[in-house]
């Protein structure tokens, strides 16, 4: 079983900065492209960003562009979300999983790491 392992999460005053980090137990995570995702309280699971397999291509939700960056070091199986200039609406458990351009929803998730944005 796949396991993916979120962290960096934290309380952070409105503006603030957080770098989340998201560790894959297993090599094949190499080949795919990932999001991360987040969900908020009474909200379902929103995509903010993604990445495909090399690194070369990322896309970002409107609600985040230009805010978040999302890249990968495939040779330590991790990928990371640096969030600038957060928001309280950014408040969410985030977590990472595989990307399916057809829209599928991953079938493997971690324990998320929360983030939490108040003053």
């Amino acid at each position: 079983q796949v396991q993916l392992v979120e962290s960096g999460g934290g309380l952070v005053q409105p503006g603030g900065s957080l770098r989340l980090s998201c560790v894959f137990s297993t090599n094949i995570f190499r080949i795919y492209a990932i999001g991360w995702y987040r969900q908020a309280p009474g909200k379902q699971r929103e995509l903010v960003a993604s990445i495909s397999s090399v690194g070369i291509n990322t896309n970002y939700s409107d609600s985040v562009k230009g805010r978040f960056t999302i890249s990968r070091d495939n040779a330590k199986n991790a990928v990371y979300l640096q969030m600038n200039n957060l928001k309280p609406e950014d408040t969410a458990v985030y977590y990472c999983s595989r990307y399916y351009r057809n829209g599928e929803v991953p079938s493997d998730w971690g324990q998320g790491t929360q983030v939490t944005v108040s003053s």
